[in-house]
């Protein structure tokens, strides 16, 4: 961990391909990341920005059973995060929750909330609303797009809906409306794919895009960015 005008690093025991912000720590400037190792035991690092600005300060270390290929934190609980990992044959899902007074044990342990099991195809995000409290997600793979109901004092999720992407069309990714918890963005190939999770169907499309990911403004209604 070093500070400088170059800006602030970290360092990570194993390479890192997903960052999160805590959204829901009100309090502190706090981010969450996950290795990547397939051999080796897999991290999750609760990182904080020091008070002063200088530093980057680890305030929890978690191990994974997994390479984490995607993580997402939790918008309205800042210890509930979501990954998605690989054994290295099969990919899987899975929501996970800090434990409460983890800085004060000797070996914390993540506790698994829920499995998104329902998955065949390969697993590429986990999204959550991004505006509040709200007990549904989204997981989006290769060739669907499910809807869940998520409900984390029965530690459980339920499937609520799921449709296919079409064929010839393989999903990367997504973005959810932050002004409207029934509109969602998927990327898919060169394209942008617009969803209704009333009735699970596509309303429009933007073909050629040329894109890789997308997000939607948290100000300004109806404004894609993409990549």
């Amino acid at each position: 961990m070093q500070g400088g005008s170059s800006g602030i690093g970290y360092g990570l025991k194993y390479q890192a391909r997903c960052i999160s912000d805590v959204k829901a720590d009100t309090d502190h400037t706090s981010f969450i990341t996950g290795t990547l190792s397939l051999r080796e035991e897999n991290e999750v690092h609760l990182i904080r920005l020091s008070s002063g600005g200088t530093e980057l300060i680890c305030e929890g270390l978690f191990s994974h059973p997994n390479e984490i290929w995607d993580l997402a934190s939790c918008p309205f609980d800042q210890r509930i995060f979501s990954t998605v990992f690989s054994t290295g044959e099969s990919y899987g899902a899975a929501i996970w929750q800090i434990p409460e007074l983890y800085g004060q044990l000797n070996s914390p342990q993540l506790e698994r909330i829920a499995s998104l099991d329902a998955h065949v195809a390969k697993i590429n995000c986990v999204l959550w609303w991004p505006s509040g409290r709200h007990d549904k997600l989204l997981s989006i793979d290769d060739e669907n797009i499910f809807l869940w109901t998520l409900d984390c004092s029965k530690k459980a999720a339920q499937v609520q809906s799921k449709e296919s992407s079409g064929m010839l069309h393989y999903l990367s990714g997504g973005a959810w409306d932050p002004h409207d918890m029934n509109a969602v963005a998927t990327t898919c190939e060169s394209s942008v794919q617009f969803w209704d999770l009333r009735t699970m169907k596509k309303t429009n499309a933007i073909e050629r895009a040329h894109i890789r990911n997308a997000n939607y403004d948290m100000k300004k209604s109806h404004i894609l960015v993409r990549i």
